[in-house]
């Protein structure tokens, strides 16, 4: 779960953006998508395999 504690002297809409960025690195929103929407097999055979890219590069 993502948090984000608003300063005293700090704007709702600096807390609102930080919250986003947080959201967007923690992968929140395709998490969602994902789930929300089907997917075929395709989809997901794509999705594994980029996955999978991603981490052997890493390696």
């Amino acid at each position: 779960m993502t948090q984000v504690t608003v300063g005293e002297n700090e704007g709702i809409e600096s807390a609102l953006r930080r919250f986003k960025r947080e959201v967007s690195k923690a992968g929140i929103f395709n998490e969602l998508k994902r789930i929300r929407h089907h997917e075929t097999p395709v989809e997901k055979y794509k999705r594994k395999q980029r996955l999978k890219n991603r981490t052997k590069r890493r390696r």
